[in-house]
This record gives C-alpha cells, structure tokens and sequence, in this order.
C-alpha cells in the first residue's frame, strides 16, 4: 500500500478538511493491547470542555 497522497487531492476542499480533522484528533487514539494487530481502540476524550460543546451545539440545533 502506498503512503503517497494522490495530487488531485490536495486541491479537494473536503479532502483537506478531513485531513486536518484526522491528524488534530491523531494524538487522541489509544489502540487497545489486545488489538493491536486490527488497529482497533478507542478516542480519549480531550475532557469535560468538549463534551460541553458537543451538548451546547445539540441544544442550538434542537432550537432552530
């Protein structure tokens, strides 16, 4: 598998968008022991402030 990034991407908005989104949250994955081999773990939350932002967003969404 090739680790390059196909050039008609880079100019791709959304693909741009993701890739910021992925590697800011990068830090945050802890892969479980016991699974290592699948890749498969969780997100550590980044603590009580995003969880108050996420639920501030769903109650403005719910309003309007």
């Amino acid at each position: 598998m090739s680790t390059k990034i196909d050039p008609k991407l880079l100019n791709d908005p959304l693909f741009r968008e993701l890739m910021i989104e992925g590697l800011a949250i990068q830090d945050r994955f802890a892969a479980e022991p016991i699974y290592a081999k699948t890749g498969k773990g969780f997100l550590k939350s980044a603590g009580v402030e995003e969880l108050q932002k996420i639920k501030a967003a769903k109650k403005r969404t719910k309003k309007n």
